[in-house]
Order: structure tokens, then C-alpha cells, then sequence
């Protein structure tokens, strides 16, 4: 069975996913990480999705504004024994859905270029590549992607 549930930061199963997106973000950023991390803060983040099969949370994904039309989506991850299943492009649905609710018309996101596979996803699912925002703009191993909602 299949579930996303709508919470904020405060979810331990969040909580717990963010532990592991955090531990690989810190291979994949390398030298770069500690500037990153600043920037990932999981406190206060009203608007969480946590991807649940079968009772068990394997991926999640949040936003929190940015600006007052546009949201950051942050926090994205899929559990790697459950990748290549669709769950983190029904995470981001599910963001999406819930940003227009609640009145934005624009997601942006920064990931890296040490994340292919989430450029991939992210070109697939119609976000195109915007120059780099702050605190973005000087680092070379950021992709940062824009979406109309």
C-alpha cells in the first residue's frame, strides 16, 4: 500500500529520512558540504511530504517560501532500495499540488552536479535551468531549476 502524508519538520519519519539524505549529500558535495548544509536546515518547514510503502517511510520531499509567489522545493530523497519506482515524482506532485493551494505559482530548487540522476528527473518533470540564486550564484557544482506552477 501506498500513502503520502502531509506534515511538517517536526515528523520523525522525516526526521529519520533527512539523516540519510544528509549522510549522502555529504559524499556527493565532498569539499563543498559544510556551505550546502547551512543551507538545510529542516527547523520551522510547515509544508513536508513523507512517501510511505507499506507503513514504512521511503522518500520525502518539502518546500518553504522563498518569495511571496515562489516556493523552494528542499529535502527531496528516496531511500535508495526503493529508487527507479516513480515515489520521488509523486513527492514532488504532491509539493506542487500543495504550493498552488496555498497560493504560489513558481518552484525553484537547487541540486547538484554530482546528482545526475536528479537533474534528470527534475528536466523530465518540466523544471528548466535558471541561473544560479543566492546563496547559490558563485558555487560551480549547483543547478538551480525554476517550474511554473
Amino acid at each position: 500500500m501506498i500513502t503520502l502524508k502531509r506534515t511538517n519538520s517536526d515528523d520523525i519519519d522525516f526526521k529519520n529520512l533527512v539523516v540519510l539524505l544528509d549522510q549522502d549529500l555529504a559524499i556527493r558535495d565532498g569539499e563543498d558540504h559544510a556551505f550546502y548544509n547551512q543551507f538545510n536546515k529542516t527547523d520551522a518547514i510547515k509544508h513536508v511530504i513523507v512517501f510511505y510503502e507499506n507503513d514504512i517511510a521511503v522518500g520525502c520531499g518539502a518546500f518553504r517560501e522563498k518569495k511571496e509567489d515562489t516556493v523552494e522545493i528542499k529535502r527531496m530523497y528516496v531511500h535508495p532500495e526503493h529508487r527507479k519506482k516513480g515515489i520521488a515524482s509523486a513527492v514532488l506532485a504532491a509539493l506542487e499540488i500543495w504550493a498552488k493551494e496555498v497560493g504560489y505559482d513558481y518552484t525553484i530548487l537547487e541540486t547538484g552536479k554530482n546528482q545526475p540522476e536528479a537533474i534528470n528527473l527534475y528536466q523530465k518533470l518540466n523544471y528548466t535551468i535558471i541561473p544560479n540564486y543566492p546563496p547559490y550564484e558563485k558555487m560551480d557544482n549547483s543547478v538551480c531549476m525554476k517550474k511554473t506552477l
